[in-house]
């Protein structure tokens, strides 16, 4: 799944897990992951942990259910809380309110801004945002439905990444995690 490049940068995106339905007059961004959800992101860290793709960084959406896809995901990944664990030390993780109902533009912006020591990012956002970027980063790689509820894809580059453009990083993994 990892490229042997020394200067290859792989971006996982990550469409947040599984939420409760919205509605009574909650405020959309304050959705809590469902049963389903807590299960598919750990299943989603246990994947990425397997094909050696340990974020360096992570850029997360401030929003309650990509918050808690994260958590997931770290308990996934390490098999403890996100402080760190037997893979290796913890990543950097932003939280940007940026992300949040974002143009594919907008996220890409946030990517360009990645520490360039990093080797591994990985955003987790909402759609249609999400999608349309893997959509953006390679045109051929997704089908018209986009990134379902807790879908990974991975795509590889040997641009820097304030260099990460249209059509710059081909997808080379896609997978939707199931609890």
């Amino acid at each position: 799944m990892t490229d042997a490049h020394p200067e290859t940068r792989t971006l996982v995106l990550l469409r947040h897990a599984k939420a409760e339905p919205g509605g009574d007059g909650a405020d959309d961004a304050d959705r809590s992951l469902s049963a389903r959800g807590d299960a598919d992101a750990a299943a989603a860290g246990a994947w990425l942990a397997h094909h050696g793709l340990l974020p360096d960084v992570v850029i997360c959406s401030t929003a309650r259910r990509t918050r808690q896809t994260w958590h997931g995901v770290a308990m996934g990944m390490t098999g403890a809380p996100p402080e760190g664990g037997p893979t290796g030390p913890s990543p950097t993780v932003r939280y940007e309110p940026g992300a949040y109902d974002a143009h594919p533009e907008e996220l890409l912006a946030l990517v360009r801004t990645v520490d360039p020591a990093a080797r591994t990012a990985l955003l987790i956002a909402h759609n249609p945002g999400i999608s349309l970027l893997s959509a953006l980063l390679d045109p051929e790689g997704l089908d018209e439905e986009g990134l379902r509820t807790a879908e990974l894809a991975v795509h590889a580059s040997t641009h820097g990444w304030a260099e990460l453009g249209r059509g710059g990083a081909p997808m080379t993994g896609r997978h939707t995690a199931r609890g």
